[in-house]
């Protein structure tokens, strides 16, 4: 029975996945680095630490990493309080389900996006535990957001059910061991060996509602 509610963020409520890829690859242009096509997919679902020094290490940013790191927030923020790509159907999603469950959230952003982010939404209210992957030990595909996710909202993880986009998100979620709801991303799509693990695989957002999450 399920007893709560995990949202990841970036791809499931807010239309961002390509944003964060924009906003990486200029600013290793600019300052020099040596951008690739892997270099998206290698650092979803990392966390600001380990994807900053990713940025450092292997796409030769000359910058320490937590530099790097509050430069990409930076420019999030400014895309962000400009227009918020929120996902159409983010709303009355997030308030079905808050009516019947309480919600977490559990997201790769670091905390200063996940909190501007539900501030502009409006979302803030309905979330009754965030948090952020720069705030555990690992970030995806390993289960430790999701875990502290869990043990914020006081319900074990097995009762609860993930929201997810990505290949490394669903991995992190069944890792967990959470029913795991997910709504592959159109523009980064998980490989089909992680959809298998999902127990429920749904086309938007859109199609989100209690009975779908069980």
């Amino acid at each position: 029975m399920i007893e709560a509610v995990v949202f990841d963020l970036d791809g499931v409520l807010l239309d961002s996945e390509q944003v964060w890829d924009e906003v990486r690859e200029q600013l290793v242009k600019e300052r020099g680095g040596r951008w690739h096509d892997r270099a998206h997919t290698e650092m979803m679902g990392m966390s600001s630490v380990e994807w900053s020094r990713y940025m450092h290490d292997d796409l030769g940013v000359p910058y320490p990493p937590e530099e790097i790191s509050a430069e990409v927030v930076r420019r999030l923020e400014e895309v962000y309080r400009s227009r918020l790509p929120l996902i159409d159907a983010a709303q009355e999603a997030v308030e079905q389900l808050s009516a019947r469950w309480p919600l977490g959230l559990a997201s790769s952003s670091n905390r200063e996006l996940i909190d501007l982010v539900l501030e502009l939404s409006g979302l803030a209210r309905f979330f009754r535990a965030t948090v952020s992957s720069e705030e555990v030990a690992r970030g995806k595909p390993a289960p430790d957001v999701y875990l502290e996710a869990a043990r914020r909202l006081g319900v074990p993880p097995k009762r609860c059910a993930a929201v997810e986009d990505s290949r490394n998100g669903i991995r992190a979620a069944k890792a967990a061991g959470m029913r795991v709801i997910a709504i592959p991303n159109p523009h980064f799509p998980p490989d089909d060996e992680s959809l298998e693990l999902a127990d429920v695989t749904l086309g938007s957002l859109a199609e989100l509602s209690p009975s779908t999450v069980g």
